[in-house]
């Protein structure tokens, strides 16, 4: 089996990236087969568990205060209410539960005191438990960990040369300073980005550059489609293709060969052969549920239609990257 690399150059990623997309799609299949399973599939529920009002001016965000749009600011939501919703996630077949709050950073308050007790609740229920609740320090990371905490949630959103472009309130290595106290303490990082903010090609291959060039790869990666949103900056930035989704996916894949490359927002407006040609290009995580934090996300419903055409199943909570040697002859 090929070694896992940490010493990518963004001219060998930009060449994968730049390959036949039908040749980039075999290759990047052939790495999924072995190091996964394919007809597994991570299936992760994504809660937002205090919405709106939040102090950054992310272009792409309809949860920050500055930008006028229908998103209407919420307090933290009653731990109760959260963990009926995990419950009703894990009964409807997901494996991983997220909690998202639209903060900067997290403090040192009743609030954090209260998540802490979400993620307590939510591990005992045999869940993945994740949260993204914004910079994190070390001691806050290690709280988190000791509450149950399996994995961490912090989007590095895209590379580090077009970073500015997209939010001001923040820089890039705030970004990856929240991962190393993740790793640090043994939490399974999952960072990704998003495509469609008006980056260039050279932009996504940074950002898959920062991704597998970190001493560690992070265990889930992300790939989101801008759904752009009335009110932001970004309100009118024109659909991205699934072909452009593909090769990052595949990309992803290949670089970054145990990592959970996830197929993230935008997939609502994807029918199921696009959604195909995505988990054929190597995605093998979804978010279930109607909402992604403030965005619409196809139903349960129209998921488990998909997984019974596609013959997939949902992977295991708690299920370590499995290294797989089958590959079809």
């Amino acid at each position: 089996m090929d070694a896992i690399r940490n010493d990518w150059t963004k001219e060998e990623i930009k060449a994968i990236y730049d390959k036949p997309v039908l040749e980039l799609m075999f290759e990047a299949g052939m790495v999924h087969r072995k190091y996964h399973e394919p007809s597994e599939v991570q299936v992760c529920t994504l809660l937002s568990v205090k919405t709106g009002g939040c102090p950054e001016d992310c272009g792409y965000c309809p949860q920050a205060a500055r930008y006028h749009t229908d998103v209407k600011v919420e307090k933290l939501l009653p731990t109760e209410v959260v963990l009926n919703k995990a419950l009703e996630a894990k009964e409807s077949g997901s494996t991983r539960f997220c909690m998202g709050a639209a903060w900067r950073e997290v403090r040192d308050n009743k609030d954090f005191d209260r998540v802490l007790d979400m993620v307590k609740g939510v591990s005992s229920m045999g869940m993945e438990v994740c949260c993204t609740l914004g910079m994190l320090t070390d001691e806050q990371a290690k709280k988190l960990k000791d509450a149950g905490l399996y994995a961490y949630n912090h989007n590095i959103d895209t590379s580090e040369e077009f970073y500015e472009d997209v939010i001001s309130t923040r820089k890039y290595d705030d970004r990856l300073e929240t991962i190393d106290n993740v790793r640090n303490n043994e939490i399974s990082v999952c960072s990704g980005g998003i495509i469609g903010m008006g980056e260039s090609e050279g932009d996504r291959v940074g950002m898959l550059h920062t991704l597998a060039t970190l001493t560690e790869h992070p265990e889930s990666v992300p790939v989101n489609a801008l759904v752009p949103v009335e009110g932001t900056p970004m309100e009118d930035q024109p659909r991205v293709s699934v072909w452009e989704m593909v090769r990052m996916i595949a990309t992803a894949r290949i670089v970054m060969p145990k990592a959970m490359v996830r197929l993230s927002a935008g997939r609502v407006r994807m029918n199921l052969e696009e959604q195909a040609l995505c988990f054929l290009a190597g995605a093998n995580s979804i978010f279930a549920g109607d909402t992604l934090l403030t965005t619409p996300n196809p139903g349960y419903v129209e998921d488990k239609e998909m997984f019974q055409i596609l013959n997939l199943q949902p992977r295991a909570s708690h299920k370590e990257s499995v290294k797989f040697e089958k590959i079809p002859q």
